[in-house]
């Protein structure tokens, strides 16, 4: 069993940054592959960034890969999402997720496990 917990969101203005971080505890935890989605209201979850669980490769969606960053301390078993020159449409819950296998990261059923998430808004 892992668990995740989100930390970091907030209020923050259009071009502003914000990162979150999402702690990992449990067996072997520090293998998983981890991501981030998000979720609006009315809107589908939507894959925003992912990691392998060496931290060798990653993964973004197009929208946000010039302006997001993922990343991994698997000595503190924490992830992180570095988010700078933030927009009104990237207000949203963001989900910290966990997956033993690192494949098909990009899609939902790939993951294991969900954190309760981080609500992040953006004003303009």
């Amino acid at each position: 069993q892992v668990q995740l917990v989100e930390s970091g969101g907030g209020l923050v203005q259009a071009g502003g940054s914000l990162r979150l971080s999402c702690a990992a505890s449990g067996r072997a935890s520090s293998m998983y592959a981890m991501g981030w989605f998000r979720q609006a209201p009315g809107k589908k979850r939507e894959f925003v960034a992912a990691v392998t669980g060496s931290g060798g490769t990653t993964y973004y969606s197009d929208s946000v890969k010039d302006r997001l960053t993922i990343s991994r301390d698997n000595a503190k078993n924490t992830v992180y999402l570095q988010m700078n020159n933030l927009k009104p449409e990237d207000t949203a819950v963001y989900l910290c997720v966990a997956a033993l296998l690192s494949q098909r990261l990009r899609y939902t059923l790939a993951y294991d496990y969900c954190g309760q998430g981080t609500q992040v808004t953006v004003s303009s």
